[in-house]
């Protein structure tokens, strides 16, 4: 076998010893730094791609900031090597690909120390418990006869003893040996492996690792120090005890079910994260729960006794805040204690909904209960009942043909129902519409999967998708509460009924946003979740009676913006000095059919950092391209890349031919961190920073021969139109903007950051798109009032508003987008 003692130079590096020294003195080098060491010199002369490096070194679910680890970590090998990056002797950059190791390697002797004289290779151990048997010594080997003399058998007795006492030494040394090769195993590769698997997402991976390390060495300081840092401990009952625990990351959905033990469970400590519990007990049903909870307390049904297809949800008090900030909710009309319950584990599938078309549903009264309210007129029934037919004008939901579902579609969730529909249904199967303490509760509670579940929702934008077929469970075991179709709610807002959970079609901050739509709209994505309450009596008053919408904190309708004199002070703290940009093409990748998709990096314009971006440029067009610089939406604060479906809804502007500049803004995707609060100076701080982000990118596209710098763009949507304002009034080298399903920002912010003040000195040509019945930014006290104080004439300002809600129809936006591009831009040529 090849030996892991090489030498370059005058360095020597020893992967079995995890060492690296010059001339017998040892060189500090950490864990990641000394890993990527071992690779690139592993694979010598051999480009290793930044790509390769992330997965050997994290794994392919990181969530790090990969990037700028990697360049760490180099800058430290050539710190330790003292090699010249500019003159490398050891470690060659590939601008925008990788690293090369291109030093020559002679392999080392490690029991001479002397050089084998041909080139080394060898393989980078993994991080698992080292082999602790002991290495018998070659003069141990098997004595020849003894001779018949009797100085050979008192030599043969004497050697008898030795090798006796030679092998108890041994076994000594193998019981020390084995000792610290435990000790040295769980410091140096179980823990550091813990913190990594941690880091990842792993946490069931890790605690099974944090286990087994505490088997081997159970007094360890760096196990307890770990364990008090990183495990939080954890309590697990069930009503009755007894029963069985079993747990899976939230993340891995494909991943095994491991037990824990049986309840009750106390003081059990986990890495704090998302999980999938069951709890398993003989004559019980099964219960699935999905918590990062540190107390989590079940009553279990006994078998039989649970409504098919249905969870129970654990009651409790339920704090509503739709709209915007709710103050004193506590014993007011939006906190509202409920009971026990159950509710429907998956939407009310295609297949469901035909048996109560089947069995003349439409026809029969008594399923009729609610009045038929439209506007300022009540219909009777037989007035209804015509607005409830299919495509082929028969009844049922607007979305099927000839009085049923498309084929192959029977375990869809029923979408193109009314509320009135949907509440006809419940009457029909023996069960209620939840009303939205009880929808809130069941798919909130009071431990929030908010950012977890969306990755593993229906927000495709593509339609739905059969029921349960996305793992994003609920805390209670509901599955597509988030995305695939709409929920409708008892509870009425005015003259419409709630309607909660998101689409496929939405954003997916949608989930947690309250919606509401007209009780006879039948779009595809309006659909049923059935609720059944445990007690015989009608629910309180309370708890059905209308929700208005709750007002925001901000009605900019009284909001005055400040002097000129006053926004020139404003505007100076989003300047920087000219500083070079250090501009690298980091990576490029031209398998999509309509672009090249290009990673790019430049200096930002304050404390050291990088800022990165991703063009894509258009394959329909020729340079010099018309280019749209996009700030996001708010999921830009939950998702860590942009691979994550994040392209979706803008991708159209590329396929019309213009390029697109999409930066990692402060606080977002990879660049994540702490979201301040609204307010405080450190959201202040950070939307500069994102201002000063969104300034430099437009200072790389002028560097750049093939980007028109007379013709950018500014599109955004919700998060950055609320930020539009801003962006547009301290950033006078964008032509034309979209600000789409935003306007003024939801909270009281400082004035240096408040829209209302940069809106007056807008003036470039501005297209505003919103929802009529947008809860977050309300027509009447946010949108209209900022679109009026917008500095551009007339002529070049328009606002359109949809009859929707947050989002916005897709087509219709994307053909007055690209139409308001063409026409202060020009065609693409």
């Amino acid at each position: 076998m090849p030996s892991d003692l090489v030498r370059f130079e005058d360095v020597e590096l020893d992967a079995q010893r995890y060492s690296l020294r010059r001339s017998g003195r040892n060189l500090k080098l950490e864990r990641i730094p000394m890993e990527l060491l071992l690779l690139l010199v592993e694979r010598r002369g051999l480009l290793v791609t930044r790509k390769e490096i992330i997965e050997k070194l994290w794994g392919k679910d990181v969530f790090l900031d990969t990037d700028n680890s990697i360049n760490t970590a180099i800058r430290k090998i050539r710190q330790a090597l003292k090699d010249d990056p500019e003159q490398p002797r050891f470690v060659q950059t590939v601008a925008g690909k990788g690293y090369r190791f291109i030093a020559p390697i002679v392999q080392v002797d490690e029991s001479t120390g002397n050089g084998a004289g041909g080139p080394a290779s060898f393989t980078l151990q993994s991080v698992t418990e080292p082999d602790l048997k002991p290495t018998v010594p070659p003069d141990l080997s098997e004595p020849t006869a003894p001779t018949k003399t009797a100085r050979g058998t008192r030599m043969s007795l004497r050697l008898v003893g030795g090798l006796a006492m030679l092998a108890v030494l041994v076994a000594i040394g193998a019981m020390i040996y084995r000792h610290y090769a435990r000790i040295w195993w769980v410091r140096e590769q179980a823990v550091p492996q813990i913190q990594q698997l941690v880091v990842n997402r792993k946490p069931v991976a890790a605690y099974l690792l944090f286990r087994q390390a505490r088997q081997m060495s159970p007094d360890d300081p760096s196990l307890k120090r770990i364990e008090l840092l990183t495990f939080w401990p954890r309590q697990l009952t069930t009503n009755p005890p007894g029963a069985d625990v079993l747990l899976r990351d939230y993340n891995e959905p494909k991943s095994d079910f491991q037990y824990l033990g049986k309840t009750p469970l106390q003081g059990i400590r986990l890495p704090h994260d998302h999980y999938v519990v069951q709890f398993r007990k003989e004559g019980y049903e099964t219960v699935e729960s999905a918590t990062a909870a540190s107390t989590v307390s079940v009553d279990l049904v006994p078998s039989g006794r649970l409504p098919p297809r249905m969870v129970r949800v654990s009651g409790g008090r339920v704090n509503l805040g739709l709209g915007g900030p709710v103050e004193n909710t506590v014993g007011s009309r939006f906190s509202q204690q409920i009971d026990d319950f159950f509710i429907d584990k998956y939407e009310v599938t295609n297949r469901e909904f035909k048996k109560f078309v089947d069995a003349g549903g439409y026809r029969n009264p008594k399923y009729w209960k609610q009045p038929f309210v439209d506007g300022s007129h009540t219909l009777s029934l037989e007035q209804a009942i015509t607005r409830f037919r299919d495509k082929t004008d028969r009844p049922g939901p607007s979305t099927w043909e000839l009085g049923s579902f498309p084929p192959g579609q029977d375990d869809y969730p029923v979408g193109g129902v009314s509320w009135y529909e949907a509440a006809a249904y419940a009457e029909f199967v023996g069960k209620s519409l939840p009303t939205v303490y009880h929808w809130y509760e069941a798919g909130f509670a009071r431990d929030i999967l908010y950012s977890d579940i969306l990755f593993h929702s229906n927000f495709s934008g593509k339609g739905p998708a059969p029921v349960g077929s996305y793992s994003g469970i609920g805390p209670f075991g509901t599955y597509d509460m988030a995305g695939n179709v709409k929920e409708w709610c008892f509870n009425a807002s005015g003259d419409r009924r709630y309607i909660l959970g998101g689409a496929s079609t939405d954003l997916s901050y949608m989930y947690e946003e309250p919606d509401a739509r007209p009780p006879f709209e039948r779009l595809p994505t309006h659909g049923i979740r059935l609720a059944k309450y445990l007690q015989s009596e009608a629910l309180p008053e309370a708890l059905t009676a209308p929700i208005p919408i709750i007002s925001r904190t901000v009605d900019y309708r009284k909001v005055k913006p400040v002097s000129d004199a006053t926004f020139r002070i404003y505007q100076g703290l989003y300047f920087y000095d000219e500083a070079p940009l250090d501009a690298r093409i980091e990576s490029e990748d031209d398998t999509a059919p309509d672009w090249k998709k290009q990673r790019v990096s430049f200096n930002a314009a304050y404390s050291n950092e990088r800022v990165p971006a991703y063009l894509f440029l258009p394959k329909n067009a020729s340079p010099p391209y018309q280019t749209v610089v996009y700030f996001p939406h708010g999921a830009a604060q939950i998702f860590h890349s942009i691979e994550d479906g994040q392209f979706e809804g803008v991708d159209f502007l590329v396929r019309a031919g213009r390029a697109v500049m999409f930066p990692i803004y402060k606080g977002s995707y990879e660049r994540q961190g702490k979201i301040p609060d609204a307010g405080t100076i450190a959201y202040r701080e950070v939307t500069i920073e994102q201002a000063k982000d969104l300034r430099r990118a437009v200072d790389y596209l002028e560097t750049r021969k093939d980007i028109d710098r007379n013709r950018i763009a500014y599109y955004a949507v919700s998060w950055g139109a609320e930020l539009g304002s801003i962006m547009l009034a301290v950033e006078n080298r964008i032509k034309v903007a979209v600000l789409v399903a935003g306007a003024c920002d939801t909270d009281k912010e400082l004035p240096e950051v408040d829209p209302m003040n940069f809106a007056p000195h807008v003036t470039i040509p501005t297209l505003m798109m919103n929802g009529k019945y947008d809860f977050m930014d309300p027509l009447d006290t946010c949108q209209e009032p900022l679109f009026h104080v917008l500095g551009t004439p007339p002529r070049d300002k328009r606002h359109i508003v949809f009859d929707s809600g947050h989002a916005v129809p897709d087509v219709a936006k994307m053909k007055e987008a690209l139409d308001w591009l063409d026409r202060y831009l020009g065609p693409v040529k």
